[in-house]
């Protein structure tokens, strides 16, 4: 999952980062609320850590932008080093999920974030398989079937396809599928991801009229969506 961390404690956002990327996240860290805020506009995040008292604009100002700014819900965990219970009760009815106090260990820190994760994108134990309607994927084998026919893919495709399904009507940004599925490589040609949407249109049906729609949004990403009988 990509996670955004905000505070200005070079420190802080370094262990925060380090804890997490060793659970298995992409760690990103702001050290300026307005700067992660202009990012929110461009990319997505799974998961955000917010401190407090931060420079150009505030933890609490960001959680209210992101409440009233974002059209899907997007799990928030304050962690800061304010410990009254008012402070506490006012982030979390401020739409807060979740509320640490410093100085936090790393096992509470993972817990409290895959916590939060589990809530917010239902994750249980990996399954053997997932299935979407027509579209099969097989975890183990890593093969790919529509209505029982086995459809090659690459393992970049296989990944992408799984992604785009598992996040189905829910836009992603480059910078996301670039975490997830490249693992934020830098020398990924522009057109590389274009061209694995493209190979995934056309390898499995990817249309209306198939039921389908995988868009590019102009400077963000794409999103994959379903499309009822009447709108197809």
């Amino acid at each position: 999952m990509r996670v955004a961390v905000l505070d200005d404690d070079a420190a802080q956002t370094e262990f925060v980062c380090q804890a997490l990327g060793a659970a298995g996240h992409a760690c990103h860290a702001f050290a300026k609320g307005g700067e992660l805020v202009r990012q929110l506009r461009r990319q997505t995040f799974d998961l955000l850590v917010l401190d407090w008292n931060v420079p150009d604009m505030a933890g609490d100002e960001v959680l209210q932008w992101v409440r009233q700014s974002l059209s899907t819900r997007l799990p928030v965990l304050f962690m800061t080093s304010r410990s009254r219970e008012v402070d506490i009760a006012q982030m979390l009815n401020a739409g807060a999920d979740d509320y640490v106090v410093k100085p936090v260990s790393a096992p509470v820190l993972i817990a409290r974030v895959n916590s939060l994760l589990r809530r917010a994108y239902q994750l249980h134990a990996p399954a053997l398989k997932e299935t979407f309607g027509a579209y099969e994927f097989d975890l183990k084998s890593r093969q790919a079937s529509v209505s029982g026919r086995n459809v090659a893919l690459t393992q970049k495709e296989f990944d992408l396809a799984l992604l785009l399904f598992q996040h189905l009507s829910r836009p992603l940004s480059r910078a996301h599928i670039l975490d997830v599925i490249w693992k934020q490589s830098d020398d990924i040609p522009s057109r590389t991801m274009d061209t694995h949407v493209s190979m995934l249109r056309s390898k499995l049906g990817l249309r209306p009229e198939n039921g389908y729609r995988l868009t590019p949004i102009y400077g963000y990403g794409y999103r994959l969506e379903r499309i009822e009988g009447d709108d197809a």
